[in-house]
């Protein structure tokens, strides 16, 4: 089996970052000199996956529009001579085929999974949360795919986090694969409560899921605030077939949260081909004068 389609769920309301996301998608914030969810969609296509669907709802038009070609743009652009920027917003609408499906309402990451079921049909899947950021030579997504092309089964990318921080994230336990950095899923916790897991193996947003999640969370009962969470619906999915879990090569970023988002702008800007000089100059600059 191969792994062809990726989703992409979008329809978060981005309270996090108010009153910024008022009137602008989260996904639509820019890291530079593009929108976040655009770095995500460009991991996804150097990965080799063929489909993206996202998952909207109201008010997301805009990152629709970005992926689309604008022909009174285009034409500007040309008349104007900027060729090479012309060229730039092109490839972007010409990436990857995309589809979007509409989260009717916010039951959470389980539900909008499970909203993609009739696009993705009875096949493999990757998933890829928009507000997790990965730095690294190969795509984290990649990685995923590399290792699903071995043992044909749900994967979760996983990174160490400090075991104080563990009960902001779902953990896994695991054991340890003849694979470096691969583990073996044998239970779950989502946002465990300090001294119930010996794990700091915490999971970020990457997966590839088997087609039998659609089932399961199609009966999985709402929990905290209503939602469907996609943790029991993993869970329940490690009882029905193996689930491996992949330490990812790469450094992350959690740009939903201000300080991740900040942190991510300085981190892709140290290495913008043509402002990083100009940036390791300035920041040496600041904190001279701190």
């Amino acid at each position: 089996m191969k792994v062809r389609k990726a989703v992409i769920p979008v329809a978060g309301l981005g309270t996090r970052f108010l009153p910024a996301t008022k009137a602008i998608p989260k996904e639509m914030l820019t890291i530079v000199d593009r929108p976040t969810i655009q770095y995500i969609v460009e991991e996804v296509v150097a990965s080799g996956i063929d489909q993206i669907i996202f998952v909207t709802s109201e008010g997301k038009s805009a990152i629709e529009n970005h992926f689309d070609y604008n022909f009174h743009l285009d034409a500007v652009l040309k008349e104007k001579n900027k060729t090479i920027l012309g060229e730039e917003l092109n490839n972007i609408s010409n990436l990857i085929d995309i589809v979007s499906v509409r989260q009717k309402k916010p039951l959470g990451l389980g539900h909008a999974i499970w909203t993609a079921r009739n696009v993705i049909g009875d096949e493999p899947f990757m998933v890829l949360l928009g507000d997790d950021m990965v730095l690294s030579k190969v795509p984290c997504a990649k990685q995923l795919l590399d290792l699903f092309d071995e043992v044909g089964e749900s994967i979760v990318a996983i990174q160490r986090v400090p075991m104080e921080e563990t009960s902001q994230y779902g953990i896994i336990e695991g054991e340890k694969t003849d694979r470096e950095k691969t583990y073996k899923v044998k239970r779950m916790v989502e946002k465990p409560a300090p001294g119930t897991t010996d794990s700091d193996m915490a999971i970020i947003g990457r997966y590839i899921l088997m087609p039998e999640i659609f089932d399961i969370l199609d009966t999985t009962t709402p929990g905290h605030g209503g939602e469907i969470q996609l943790t029991d619906a993993l869970l329940a999915l490690t009882r029905r077939r193996a689930m491996y879990a992949q330490e990812f090569e790469g450094t992350r970023f959690d740009a939903g949260d201000k300080m991740g988002y900040l942190k991510a702008i300085i981190a892709y800007g140290l290495r913008h081909p043509a402002l990083g000089k100009q940036l390791r100059a300035h920041l040496k600059e600041v904190v001279a004068t701190l």
